[in-house]
């Protein structure tokens, strides 16, 4: 597997910054002139783009836990981003200008740009693809900001979705908050002033008690993989998070969703009763929605996640 470390241009206007960069990699199959998907990947909140590639720091060969190195060995294409403010992307002081629609522009002239390269033969060692068919792939807040992507701009051929549901989080809101958010349109026309009273710096870190069964949603996780989980690990886009823990998140766009979707769920993940998230995409008339045993909220970092590789390859496939 090869992998080329990207810079990309994104128009936006950030607070104290000239310009703007996202910073992306793109993973490479054997060989990529077979290729005919390519994944485009978001992570989900506290993370960066490293948690497509997982790599235990005893034992970097094992390449188990990388969705990167598992799509690539089956002859796709893996792009990851790194949010503005996150990674290698330009980061502004005040991180409570990154909106989810600032953030939602720019992420699609990232995976545009990505999108018309790989199309055009503009990368070293990679044919021109023109047929290349695009999968968007989030997790947790980055399936949130996929659907907000989709929504927008259209890019992705189909969708996959990985522990995220419309229901939020609410009971990590005050009631206040959570009454609040029964009217959604009014809630996030004032999200960054609702936000602040949440989450009073702009770049939140979240401290883990030590077994990080808040964070994966079970302690059964793979000590080797939670190992390789701390290189991705960042702090918080505050007003994204937000919306992400709010009911009704991003319901509308969700119901705007109309190409093939995949649901994957852990057993003990945090997205709610899992039977019901699909009925949040009406539009979609191919919904695939898998639940994998024993596992919590970060799905790669669990046994099952051989099922979920397996059949994302399976479905992507069959659609």
């Amino acid at each position: 597997m090869r992998s080329l470390p990207l810079k990309l241009d994104v128009a936006v206007e950030l607070p104290g910054e000239a310009s703007a960069q996202m910073a992306a990699t793109l993973w490479l199959p054997e060989t990529p002139a077979a290729a005919s998907r390519v994944w485009c990947c978001l992570p989900g909140g506290n993370m960066n783009r490293g948690y497509y590639d997982l790599r235990p720091p005893a034992a970097a060969d094992d390449d188990s836990y990388s969705f990167a190195a598992q799509m690539t060995a089956r002859g796709d294409l893996v792009a990851a981003f790194d949010y503005l403010g996150i990674g290698g992307s330009t980061r502004p002081e005040d991180g409570y200008a990154l909106t989810p629609d600032l953030l939602t522009a720019a992420n699609a002239q990232a995976v545009g740009a990505v999108l018309g390269r790989l199309r055009g033969g503009q990368y070293e060692g990679v044919p021109a693809l023109p047929h290349l068919r695009a999968i968007g792939l989030g997790h947790s807040m980055g399936a949130m900001m996929t659907v907000l992507l989709q929504a927008a701009a259209q890019p992705y051929d189909a969708v996959a979705l990985l522990g995220f549901s419309t229901r939020g989080l609410p009971e990590y809101l005050s009631p206040k908050m959570r009454e609040l958010a029964q009217d959604v349109p009014a809630v996030r026309a004032q999200l960054v002033g609702l936000c602040k009273t949440m989450f009073p710096v702009p770049y939140p870190v979240i401290k883990s008690s030590g077994n990080g069964a808040e964070l994966y949603g079970s302690a059964r996780a793979e000590p080797a993989g939670v190992a390789a989980l701390k290189a991705a690990t960042e702090h918080v886009l505050a007003v994204p998070a937000f919306l992400s823990m709010l009911p009704g998140n991003v319901a509308p766009e969700a119901a705007q969703i109309d190409v093939p979707l995949f649901l994957g769920l852990g057993e003990r993940d945090m997205a709610g009763p899992t039977h019901q998230i699909p009925a949040a995409f009406p539009a979609s008339r191919d919904v695939t929605l898998q639940i994998l045993p024993e596992t919590g909220h970060s799905h790669f970092l669990f046994p099952a996640r051989e099922q979920l590789f397996a059949r994302l390859d399976h479905w992507i496939g069959g659609v």
